[in-house]
């Protein structure tokens, strides 16, 4: 290296007064960096650093106090607290509500607060009130019971308009899951774990108790940063002892994230979803403790929009937003969690104000008799509202069009047609503004291939695999589309659903799998067994329990240990889980795979004592009496499953297999004609139905069963013989001859169709 002696020159003539003061401070401080850094720092070689710890708001406050004031009775704030009179809203002052002829009375004794209402045997009982709920806009109270349990109370306070009100799951049947005293009111399962700060759920399947424990009762600042004692000791030390860390010392990340990396800290709590684990900041990806929910008939419209109540999740990862980046903290404050700006204003903030908040793109007038008009408000054409809990609306956070369109298709909601706005009117007239206005839509919304995915329609295959692999689409798009491949157990289902065990999302991956498990397609080992080794604990369960119903499986030591080791890591999340009706049926499900038919059993029958109305177990509990020669028992299960859901189709079928089975098959055809009904576009259904039918010599109704399977099916083996076979008992040579000869070209090394070819020239 050549010196620069002019430059050095000229750094030596900073040697300036100044330069030696602070030369001196950097030398009398050191011994104190040194004595800092050899007691914070220094550690024995084989010691391994203590895990950071919970350290509380109060002392998170004394550095951050502008965002703990931001955050100081907020929602997050007022998740829950102790029931006292600070923190009780509604009016407990010997007040009553009657509903349904039972009356709840609230009062408070010694300073207590108590409610006396009808308890778990379904008389009147007094009940003391420990805890509050929430804070706006209404108030729930939590009521302890035996095993750690806090139930929520069915009966909440509207805080806007002061009374109190039943919630929309009120029930009087104490023996109904969604009875406040039963596990569909649980507090520590179905809401504990997003209104208090480091909660352990603590559940214990073999006694059925909770030791439920928690840092803070509210979500405070460690429920996003994680436990800060770690970055209290950072702060502790000089100034210069601390360094340049982009990340002092906090658990969780919380700089410079992008959409994604945020929206996964908001969404553990923010999305339907089902638990696997409690959350600790040490998992690296949302699915190694949760499985969020996709686009189910029962959560949502076939386009996605919300329906019951999901939270955020699942409509603001189909939004272009989402996708292009933008964050929750672009339109909420982290820590007030109010809007940043109000109206229009908010949006605009991106959108060009002269483009979009003007009647060339709304068409609507600014001011309607005096007040705002709904119609130039971007909220309330692009996030539509619905009501949960009675009185709580929520914005749908997809931000979507109206489409007026889906409305005449599949009865889904548009914002234009909302009793805000033009609920007068029809959707033809909304449709016909949407054109003149905008022109014609020219791209076919997924709603349309969800909504005949969903029916089993025979069309929608190819939109479905599409939809899956298409990369640009939402991921929970792509997985729910998968999902409903269920219906189509055929080659080009099964093609996109290999694709996607290799998708880099963990929805996909997981999505594939639970797909795959339900068929007995071929290499289903070789597809699923890799996965085993998947980074995401939610793809790695799946797989373990699709690994486990497979047979004969011919493993090396090494992969004896990994599926070991994955069906264990299994039945520790289903047991996490098993204070929920599914958990206990997820484990029915693996000791059924693994041939432990008494411990499935087991598991299906706990699954029903804590929802006598599951019927997913009952169903499955109702296969394995059938195979234990326990008919009838199955019989009864499936009439139950039947009673309370008489649209549930698969049950239906099932139970006409069943009797079939057992020879009634007059009653057998009513369940099997209501199946087939139900479940137009399942080809094995109208099968068993025509060869019912037949037996029962109802030859027009059996004719019309068969051609229906094999219009749905047209090249099935089963399917072609029967019909065949069906034409040569009534009499009609010249048709059995047709499929004679489509057995014949189709299936060429099968004898069948010259057998009954060569038969019917015999007769001829």
């Amino acid at each position: 290296m050549t010196l620069d002696f002019n430059r050095n020159t000229a750094l030596k003539k900073r040697w300036t007064a100044t330069g030696i003061i602070a030369a001196l401070i950097i030398i009398l401080s050191l011994p104190l960096y040194l004595f800092v850094r050899e007691n914070t720092e220094k550690q024995p070689a084989d010691s391994v650093p203590a895990a950071p710890g919970f350290v509380g708001a109060q002392k998170c406050m004394e550095c951050h106090k502008p965002e703990y004031d931001r955050w100081k009775n907020s929602h997050h704030d007022l998740a829950m607290d102790m029931a006292a009179e600070g923190t009780v809203l509604g009016d407990f002052n010997n007040t009553e509500i009657r509903i349904r002829g039972e009356r709840t009375r609230f009062y408070k004794r010694g300073g207590r607060f108590f409610v006396h209402t009808a308890g778990p045997r379904g008389k009147a009982e007094e009940f003391r009130v420990t805890h509050v709920f929430g804070a706006y806009p209404l108030q729930q109270y939590l009521v302890p019971f035996p095993g750690g349990r806090l139930q929520c109370l069915p009966v909440a306070w509207d805080v806007e308009k002061g009374r109190w009100y039943a919630l929309p799951t009120y029930t009087d049947d104490s023996s109904d899951w969604l009875h406040w005293t039963k596990p569909g009111q649980n507090w520590n399962t179905m809401c504990a774990e997003c209104h208090l700060t480091n909660l352990k759920k603590g559940y214990d399947s073999e006694t059925d108790t909770y030791n439920t424990t928690w840092s803070e009762m509210d979500v405070s600042c460690e429920a996003c940063h994680g436990p800060g004692s770690d970055h209290v000791r950072w702060a502790s030390l000089p100034a210069l002892a601390r360094g340049r860390d982009e990340n002092p010392r906090m658990a969780v990340n919380t700089r410079d994230l992008s959409s994604a990396q945020l929206a996964a800290i908001c969404f553990r709590c923010h999305s339907r979803r089902g638990t696997i684990d409690d959350y600790t900041y040490k998992h690296e990806n949302l699915m190694d403790y949760l499985i969020p929910g996709l686009l189910e008939p029962e959560l949502y419209f076939p386009d996605g929009q919300i329906l019951d109540e999901v939270y955020v999740m699942g409509s603001f990862t189909q939004s272009k937003m989402y996708l292009r980046g933008v964050k929750c903290s672009d339109c909420h404050d982290v820590h007030s969690l109010s809007l940043k700006q109000g109206g229009n204003t908010l949006c605009l903030s991106c959108h060009r104000k002269d483009t979009y908040d003007t009647p060339d793109h709304h068409f609507h007038k600014k001011t309607h008799e005096g007040k705002d008009s709904p119609g130039d408000d971007c909220i309330q054409c692009h996030m539509p509202e619905r009501t949960y809990m009675g009185i709580d609306n929520r914005a749908d956070h997809s931000l979507r069009i109206p489409r007026p369109d889906l409305t005449l298709a599949y009865g889904i909601p548009n914002a234009c047609n909302a009793a805000a706005c033009h609920g007068d009117k029809t959707a033809e007239w909304s449709g016909r503004h949407l054109r003149k206005w905008y022109g014609e839509r020219k791209r076919p919304h997924y709603a349309y291939t969800l909504a005949e995915g969903q029916k089993g329609a025979p069309e929608a295959l190819s939109g479905l695999v599409r939809l899956s692999r298409d990369s640009l689409t939402p991921v929970i798009v792509r997985a729910t589309a998968l999902s409903l491949l269920r219906h189509y157990p055929g080659p080009d289902g099964l093609a996109a659903l290999e694709q996607a065990l290799m998708d880099p999302a963990p929805l996909m991956r997981h999505t594939a799998i639970t797909v795959i498990n339900q068929h007995r397609f071929p290499k289903k080992a070789d597809l699923i067994f890799p996965l085993l080794y998947d980074p995401v604990r939610a793809v790695r369960l799946q797989a373990a329990l699709g690994v486990a119903s497979i047979r004969d499986l011919d493993l090396t030591p090494v992969q004896q240990a990994k599926f070991r080791a994955g069906l264990d890591e299994y039945i520790r999340a289903m047991r996490y889980t098993s204070d929920f009706p599914a958990g206990r049926y997820n484990l029915g499900l693996m000791f059924s795979a693994l041939g432990q038919t008494g411990k499935a059993m087991d598991a299906y029958r706990g699954a029903i004592r804590l929802d006598d109305k599951f019927v997913p177990a009952k169903n499955n509990l109702a296969m394995l009496y059938n195979r234990t020669g326990q008919n009838r028992e199955a019989e009864q299960l499936l009439k139950e499953i039947l009673e309370d859901r008489p649209k549930l189709y698969e049950a239906a079928y099932s139970l006409g297999l069943l009797l079939t089975e057992l020879k009634k098959f007059r009653e057998a055809a009513v369940y099997l004609k209501k199946a087939a009904g139900g479940l137009p576009g399942r080809a094995r259904v109208h099968y068993n139905l025509g060869l019912l039918l037949s037996s029962l010599n109802n030859g027009e109704e059996a004719e019309k069963a068969l051609v229906k399977a094999l219009s749905l099916d047209p090249d099935n083996f089963d399917y072609l013989w029967a019909m065949a076979d069906f034409y040569l008992k009534t009499s009609r040579p010249g048709k059995a001859m047709e499929i004679a000869e489509r057995l014949i070209e189709n299936y060429p090394d099968q004898h069948l169709g010259h057998e009954i070819k060569a038969y019917i020239n015999q007769l001829q």
